[in-house]
């Protein structure tokens, strides 16, 4: 009997390992090949171990040469026509829309995963990449071989609203891929230090609120100095448009207050070495990650009531909502939960229940689970 093929298509090796893979790891079966179609930045090896077959595609993120991204189309049809997979699950923005194209010509089936919309949608229809992202997931997720999943209602309700997604088209809002439960546990108490921990971790993209951050740690620093640290984790993302260069991340360091930390794999630790979880977020996120695994994790939370963020945040309950690029109103915010170590406490255990009821992995895996089976047939 001839194996079913599945082509996973995502934007990078990396970002299929910490936001896909628990997904497609679930998936995975005898008589299933799954390959994994990306770009290589060093993690294919590791894609490989974990018993996937590693198919390399260049493709430009901030996509502005015509030239380049018609050669991506080109060379995605290759690999379609090539393997000829009974589904192609297709994650972010370019192989959604480019993916669906190329699937459409062939008549596959197709999963797409919305992982948050983005700077694309920020920016002013007059822009030439916004408007290709518009009308691109208006065509992809409109194409009647598809069941669409979206990690925010926001996002769903967005493209609803602008007539972008048929109706009768199958789509499902899930909480990004959620946080395994049993991995990430509650702290069992605070940390008894001298310093409050204050932690941000993200890539490092100017939409994600680092400056925010960073200037709401210089508002607080005569009134909190030696009683409060703040620390950033995250690698630069050079392949955005938002990216933040090194020297403005190296600048900001200043000894026993704040400082950036770069890239940091074990993010456990980060946690249990934290009082307090901030994502100043203004960037169009699905349902960050970081968010989900604080909660499981126990910890209070500072955000914006912004698409995606709000998803994390019941407002005085488990953490505070404040403005987008307000650092005036985040210091504010960090400044309750500082004075007030009973509140610290008290949200810690209201972010661990909401983790609990909203954001438990093993139910996004079934719900995922049981789309593929369903349009495979298993």
């Amino acid at each position: 009997m001839e194996k079913i093929k599945i082509i996973v298509f995502v934007n990078s090796d990396w970002f299929f390992l910490m936001h896909i893979f628990p997904i497609i790891n679930s998936v995975k079966r005898d008589g299933l090949d799954i390959y994994i179609l990306t770009s290589n930045t060093g993690k294919k090896q590791e894609i490989i171990d974990h018993g996937f077959y590693f198919e390399e595609l260049k493709i430009d993120r901030k996509g502005a040469n015509l030239f380049t991204e018609f050669k991506t189309i080109l060379n995605i049809f290759r690999v379609y026509r090539k393997i000829k997979p009974d589904i192609v699950h297709h994650i972010t923005i370019k192989p959604i829309i480019y993916g669906s194209l190329i699937a459409s010509l062939f008549k596959m089936k197709v999963i797409n995963t919305v992982c948050g919309l983005g700077y694309s949608f920020g920016e002013s229809l007059v822009s030439f990449k916004s408007y290709i992202a518009h009308y691109g997931y208006k065509y992809a997720l409109s194409y009647s071989k598809s069941y669409s999943f979206f990690e925010n209602s926001n996002d769903r309700n967005f493209f609803l609203e602008k007539n972008r997604i048929k109706k009768d088209i199958q789509n499902k809002v899930v909480n990004g891929v959620g946080v395994n439960l049993q991995k990430y546990t509650p702290l069992n108490s605070l940390n008894n230090k001298n310093k409050i921990i204050i932690t941000l971790a993200s890539r490092m993209l100017w939409e994600k609120g680092i400056e925010e951050f960073v200037e709401a740690a210089k508002i607080m620093h005569d009134d909190y100095f030696g009683r409060i640290e703040f620390k950033i984790y995250g690698k630069i993302d050079d392949g955005n448009p938002g990216a933040i260069p090194s020297d403005y991340l190296e600048s900001i360091n200043k000894k026993d207050y704040i400082k950036w930390y770069g890239f940091e794999s074990n993010m456990i630790s980060v946690f249990k070495a934290s009082d307090i979880i901030v994502l100043p977020s203004f960037y169009r996120e699905g349902c960050p990650m970081v968010l989900m695994e604080a909660c499981a994790m126990g910890l209070p939370i500072v955000t914006t009531d912004s698409v995606g963020c709000r998803e994390c945040v019941d407002e005085g309950v488990n953490g505070f909502k404040i403005p987008i690029k307000s650092a005036a109103a985040l210091a504010i915010a960090l400044e309750k939960l500082i004075v007030d170590k009973e509140l610290r406490v008290k949200m810690g255990k209201a972010s661990r229940l909401k983790a609990e009821r909203d954001f438990d992995q093993a139910n996004i895996i079934k719900d995922y689970t049981n789309v593929y089976t369903k349009i495979l047939g298993l």
